[in-house]
């Protein structure tokens, strides 16, 4: 199994939904316990008025600034989002059993206090099972020595959860809204859908957290996911389901599955079967795609998912009334230190709207487009979709296309229709017109002649008896990005594809008044429509301004100028002043809006410019408002002969002058010592245990499984020490350390062998033949083994224990020699193991390797003693070596300049593993033969913006020849004019001497 999000994907094109099993009685509308969110079979109320849930997933740990979640979360909601949906890492609060923290970069305070400031609702899943590609799923790496069968109610599992739930659900609940925090849901488990044969659903498992939930606290409703609408745990408050219909082959980005679109809407069916009382929701929607070792790229992810992915499968998901809509992810981040598992590597950028460097893609603009329309679109939340299954040609008579028409069933008024193609995999152009009835009779569009268009993989929303303010639109297929009344107009923003020919009317309760072009190069044609209704033809190309008598405005836009637009609102009063809705202004232009105030006559923006060139800017808003600034700095306004106000601005990029890293003084020593005939292992963890609670039963002598002595990430090193009986050639080993992952072995100072790893292989059977043929008997050795740990595996199969895969030596023998036996096998992991002696950089920042081991990629460490060497200079024999180096960096206030650490692959074959730690963090895991990552983002906090910075390698040569780094790079990813909030360093804690390295 590639991964679970795989196995989730083949079971959406499945086209109906599976029987249903035992199902238990469930609430409906409160939980009894609050009256702040309720539901209804419709959508989710808070504070009693209806509200469209539309989030992205968003995971604190994998940003550890903590400074850096208020810039998140403005990006967030300028996109038109109202919440952030976040799993909890158990593992990385509890990463000894008992011992549980909430200090430091694991502090939630901030991530919570971040969402306050920006106005986002949270969505909160702790667990215990998050998955998320993480190291375990999110399981401790205790548990891999910890009895009992997991995911279920044995005794053992839910007293070694129990704590970690009690001490997160204190969290959430002094965070959620009741309390004044921004925590709306809380999600019980995660994907408890798949059991391990014989083990079914676990019905007593789903009471005793919810119980645990509620006994620490957690009023708000309690939800869950399941792994596609097949009615697991549908004993909660709001059932949801997962999709991810589009697949994960980032190789091909422009090949979709022609029934990706249908494979879903099977799923409006399966939402009235298992939840009919509560709102449709999809917890996870695919936002993006995961990449593996080896693949093609997150850049290649993120045109799968892209712009046009979004047109069609989040308006299908419109169409489905899915009110509750999270995309994973809307910003990935970074699998820093040890957090993978081994299905993905350092980036989690997952092609997601917002990059792992915190900048904006194409697709945060498109997505822009349609939460906003969402959002001024309250119809929708009382809607239903009315034929499903029956959507080929209906509406448009055109075979090739699929119709959904979705009303809504309680204003009995507006109709939406969304266009799509029958098979979503083309590019063909579709022609259509659209029949549909219309509260003056059924109409035939466009009325005024032509027709309408759908380019290749696009989708549309038309709609038909819309309200927007005092307007009523009796139909308009130029889709509508958001609308507002200002000072007693209303002003309406339509768009499409630059060139596409559209119409929207308007219903009148007298004559229509004219409608008359007032900027812009656009025409217009009209026709008086029955019951005094106009309809406007255009073509939407730039931006075009009709006036509508006095009291409407009309922007048509195509969609590079739609993207263009922000709707922010002024903020109110009190502790939820800025999740306010009621007092919109829209602006254009800017790479990126993050928020308006007022004060007296002004309005206060704060945003990003990313060019060099003038910026033009239009502010729709009340006329009261004469004076506006931007960052403080006092905008040069004109009005428009409609009343809007525009100005410009130019963004201001100083030169940043960065380190030539080929240049600096690098220092190195050796990291693999453990190879000398000097070294001493006395203070190495003797591997002597003869029982494990592991499934898989050992085949040595003693167990060889790194978890069972408390090591669970990073690299690990073995020794066994053993004497000759002069008959062995070779020694042949059985190393398991998950996906891609590699080994060496050493014979005394000998090197004797690698296996370079392979993204398709999580364990390898070596052979390794000694020198000179064979050893001399009586003679002692020593054989040495580096092998890297990927993470631990998901344990997404209840009840299997799968994240008990051991790491370690799963078999071994000597070639040539039955009787040769080990009289000691040792082990060493990170220092301390589960009482890991970093407390800053926590549980999963470093691993075994010996310069880790003495703290040598800290700040302050001395190294004057070293050689002069750098890692584009490497080593010329098999081996560890470690690099340090440090440089200052001056980056002036108010830009936001993110940095990436650039490796580039090795052109002459060659096998190596390299670290890369910034200060101290572990920001980068290279693998040259594998790949895809080169580039590494290492955000501002962790990178001392204004000061001193160290940068540490570890070069790991796979080869006899030896390995080193082609070239080496600190570039900048990006350059923006911010008014992002102070970036406050992480601790940045330095070397002190470190009391039983070894």
């Amino acid at each position: 199994m590639f991964l679970r999000r795989a196995f989730i994907c083949a079971l959406t094109a499945l086209v109906g939904a599976r029987a249903p099993g035992l199902r238990l009685p469930r609430q409906t509308e409160t939980d009894g316990l609050q009256n702040m969110v309720t539901w209804d079979e419709y959508s989710l109320f808070i504070n009693g008025t209806r509200v469209n849930i539309f989030s992205g997933e968003v995971h604190p740990f994998r940003m550890p600034v903590q400074s850096l979640h208020l810039d998140v979360f403005q990006k967030v909601k300028s996109m038109g989002f109202n919440a952030v949906s976040a799993y909890f890492h158990w593992g990385m609060h509890e990463p000894k059993r008992g011992e549980i923290s909430f200090e430091g970069f694991r502090d939630l305070q901030p991530f919570f206090d971040a969402a306050m400031k920006a106005g986002i609702y949270i969505i909160a899943r702790p667990g215990p099972y998050i998955n998320a590609e993480v190291t375990g799923g999110g399981l401790p790496g205790w548990g891999q020595h910890t009895a009992g069968l997991w995911r279920t109610s044995n005794a053992s599992f839910i007293d070694a959860s129990a704590g970690y739930m009690k001490a997160i659900g204190t969290q959430l609940a002094a965070n959620q809204i009741t309390n004044g925090g921004p925590v709306i849901l809380v999600q019980v488990e995660n994907e408890y859908s798949g059991y391990q044969p014989p083990y079914t659903e676990d019905f007593a498992y789903e009471s005793e957290l919810k119980s645990l939930l509620r006994e620490s606290g957690v009023t708000v409703p309690l939800t869950v996911n399941d792994a596609w609408p097949g009615g697991h745990f549908t004993d909660i408050d709001i059932y949801g389901y997962d999709s991810y219909p589009n697949g994960f082959n980032c190789s091909f980005p422009d090949d979709w599955l022609s029934g990706a679109v249908d494979s879903t809407e099977y799923f409006w069916g399966a939402h009235l079967q298992y939840s009919p009382q509560s709102p449709n929701a999809v917890f996870e929607f695919q936002g993006g795609s995961l990449d593996a070792w080896g693949g093609a790229g997150y850049e290649n992810c993120a045109q799968l998912t892209g712009p046009a992915f979004e047109r069609v499968f989040y308006k299908n998901e419109f169409a489905m009334s899915t009110t509750m809509l999270n995309l994973y992810m809307v910003f990935g981040g970074t699998n820093w230190g040890g957090i993978a598992h081994p299905g993905v590597y350092t980036s989690y950028d997952y092609g997601a709207a917002i990059a792992e460097d915190r900048t904006l893609r194409e697709k945060y603009y498109e997505l822009k487009l349609q939460a906003n329309f969402r959002a001024v679109s309250p119809a929708f939340l009382t809607s239903r979709p009315i034929n499903i299954f029956n959507t080929q040609s209906s509406f448009t008579g055109n075979q090739a296309l699929k119709t959904t028409q979705v009303l809504d069933a309680v204003g009995n008024k507006t109709g939406f229709y969304v266009v799509r193609q029958l098979d979503a995999s083309i590019d063909a152009v579709q022609t259509y017109t659209l029949t549909v009835p219309t509260s003056i009779g059924t109409l035939t569009i466009p009325i005024l002649g032509g027709n309408l268009a759908l380019n290749g993989k696009d989708s549309k929303i038309h709609v038909v008896d819309y309200e927007a303010g005092q307007s009523t639109l009796l139909y308009s297929t130029g889709e509508i990005l958001t609308w507002a009344t200002i000072d007693e107009r209303d002003v309406v923003l339509v768009y499409g594809n630059s060139g596409e020919l559209h119409e929207t009317a308007f219903k009148f309760s007298s004559a229509p008044p004219a409608a008359t072009v007032i900027s812009g190069t656009g025409k217009i044609k009209t026709q008086v429509l029955s019951n005094n209704s106009l309809a406007l033809q255009y073509t939407t190309t730039g931006q075009t301004v009709v006036e509508i008598g006095n009291n409407t405005l009309l922007y048509i836009l195509d969609r590079e100028s739609a993207y263009q637009f922000w709707v922010l609102h002024l903020p109110s009063a009190g502790a939820f002043a800025q999740f306010d809705t009621a007092n919109p202004i829209v602006i254009k232009g800017g790479y990126l809006i993050r928020s308006v105030a007022s004060t007296g006559n002004t309005l206060a923006f704060t945003g990003d410019l990313n060019s060099t060139h003038p910026v033009s800017f239009e502010i729709i808003a009340p006329g009261a408002f004469t004076s506006a600034t931007l960052n403080g700095v006092k905008l040069s306004l004109a009005k428009t002969k409609y009343g809007t106000l525009t100005a410009q601005k130019t963004a201001v990029l100083p030169t940043v002058t960065l380190p030539d890293l080929s240049t600096l003084q690098w220092k190195t020593a050796d990291s693999l010592p453990e190879i000398q005939p000097q070294y001493s292992d006395a203070l190495w963890t003797v591997a002597n245990h003869t029982t494990t609670i592991n499934a898989l039963a050992p085949l040595t002598p003693v167990v060889l499984y790194a978890g069972d002595y408390g090591f669970h990430t990073g690299n690990i090193l073995w020794r066994a020490h053993f004497t000759a009986t002069g008959a062995e050639e070779g020694f042949a080993v059985h190393m398991q350390g998950g996906a891609a992952f590699g080994y060496s072995v050493w014979l005394d100072a000998t090197f004797i062998g690698s296996w370079e790893g392979d993204p398709n292989f999580a364990d390898f059977n070596g052979t390794h033949a000694f020198p000179g043929g064979g050893l001399r008997k009586a003679s002692t050795h020593v054989l040495t083994i580096v092998q890297d740990h990927m993470g631990n595996e998901e344990d997404w199969w209840a009840a299997g224990n799968d994240f008990q895969t051991p790491r370690g030596v799963l078999d071994y023998h000597f070639i040539g020699s039955n009787s040769t036996s080990v009289t000691i096998w040792k082990v060493a992991g990170n220092l301390g193991g589960e009482d890991y002696v970093d407390t800053t950089r926590g549980p999963l920042n470093e691993g075994g390797l010996f310069g880790e081991r003495q703290g040598w990629h800290l700040p302050g460490f001395n190294d004057a003693a070293w050689a002069r060497g750098a890692p584009t200079q490497g080593i010329a024999h098999a081996g560890v070596a470690f690099y340090r180096t440090t440089f200052n960096l001056n980056v002036p206030q108010g830009v936001d300049y993110p940095l990436a650490i650039a490796l580039t692959k090795s052109m002459t074959p060659s096998n190596f593993r390299a670290q890369i730690y910034v200060n101290g963090y572990s920001f980068g895991k290279y693998v040259n033969n594998i790949g895809p990552q080169s580039v590494f983002p290492v955000p501002q906090g962790i990178l001392n913006y204004n000061g001193l910075n160290t940068l540490a390698i570890s070069l790991w040569a796979n080869d006899a020849g030896g390995a080193r780094i082609d070239s080496l790079a600190l570039k900048l990813t990006a350059q923006i004019e911010s008014s992002m909030g102070a970036v406050e360093n992480q601790p940045l804690t330095v070397w002190t001497s470190r009391p039983g390295a070894f």
